[in-house]
């Protein structure tokens, strides 16, 4: 989409927010903008024979939403430079949240698979936010917070030095997490749950599980993780792996970290749905992580240097590179029922079903 058309669209849905009339040439252009992009109105439900009501509920959603969204953790307090992100993902993804829930007599589990720095957690947030609103009790769960203990970690360490990270598979208690999906996904109304929940700044960075979170009358679950919903590859692809996967040893650690994910299919299998949020090209990563720490030491927090950087977003790259095992994800529908490919500027370029 260019710049252009996105200020078009912003100034009719400014408009829109505060209640400003806009002409019947500004409501069409909305309609054809929504029309134009034929993935993405499929992946939102929107046909010519519906759009017209499909707009007016989004629109009735955003005016619910705008007053809240100071409280949301985002950069800047001010709607207008988030309108395009609310109308063009935001709202639309709660939506059809509400529509896979109705369909359900229990909580619905979506899985939001994401590579570093591509805003999974804040995605999350601004759903329960926007869901909370229409009455709806979104609890996240991370991949994170089913890591093993700290002592559990230092001893699978010792065991295995390569592991000098947490987050690689084989770095998480998987029965913790299928026995936490199965109480939610099966939950009532009244039930009250234990939702795990880990503290990264505890042992000096390493992290450690701490209380858990009680919850109740839960009607959805965003499980949200690096590669929640990852499958299993054939062994052969390592053999002509893209770098960072240079070396034997690299192929032989990126082929152990192949062979542990077959132990997390169980937990996988929990999920009812999956949405993959992925840059358009995986190595925008490593320069949102360095914005990132960048953005902790101007705030007087400590961070890597940029060359610690690369080493660690790269250990990621060599245990589960996106090419190899999130690319063919965004084209496999039998596993994802949404796609969201992003810009440099975490804006969408393209939003789509799996096909």
């Amino acid at each position: 989409m260019r710049t252009g058309s996105n200020q078009v669209i912003q100034d009719i849905l400014t408009s829109l927010v505060t209640e400003t009339p806009v002409t019947p040439g500004q409501w069409q252009a909305l309609i054809d903008w929504e029309l134009g992009d034929r993935r993405r109105a499929q992946a939102w439900g929107i046909t010519p024979g519906n759009v017209v009501d499909q707009l007016q509920n989004r629109l009735t959603w955003l005016k619910q939403v705008a007053p809240q969204h100071p409280n949301l953790p985002l950069p800047q307090a001010s709607i207008t430079p988030y309108l395009i992100m609310y109308w063009q993902l935001w709202l639309p993804f709660a939506m059809i949240l509400v529509q896979a829930r109705l369909q359900r007599p229990t909580p619905l589990i979506q899985g939001i698979l994401g590579g570093q720095g591509t805003g999974k957690t804040t995605l999350t947030q601004i759903l329960r936010q926007i869901l909370a609103l229409r009455g709806y009790h979104a609890v996240a769960l991370s991949l994170d917070d089913l890591y093993k203990t700290y002592a559990e970690r230092c001893q699978l360490r010792q065991a295995d030095p390569r592991l000098r990270w947490r987050g690689p598979p084989g770095t998480h208690d998987i029965p913790l997490g299928i026995a936490t999906l199965e109480r939610l996904a099966t939950a009532q109304p009244g039930d009250w749950l234990d939702i795990p929940r880990f503290d990264k700044s505890l042992w000096g960075g390493e992290g450690d599980r701490v209380a858990p979170e009680r919850v109740q009358g839960v009607d959805m679950v965003l499980f949200e993780g690096w590669f929640v919903g990852v499958r299993p590859i054939a062994d052969a692809e390592f053999d002509r792996a893209p770098a960072p996967i240079q070396t034997e040893p690299d192929r032989q650690f990126a082929r152990d970290m192949n062979r542990q994910l077959q132990a997390y299919l169980p937990l996988w299998e929990r999920l009812h749905q999956l949405m993959i949020l992925t840059p358009e090209d995986y190595r925008i990563s490593q320069l949102w992580r360095r914005q990132a720490e960048q953005r902790m030491q101007a705030s007087g927090k400590p961070g890597m240097s940029p060359g610690e950087i690369d080493q660690f977003v790269e250990y990621f790259w060599r245990a589960l590179h996106p090419d190899l095992f999130i690319a063919p994800l965004k084209h496999n529908p039998r596993y994802v029922n949404l796609v969201v490919e992003m810009n440099l500027d975490r804006t969408p370029r393209a939003i789509y079903c799996p096909d």
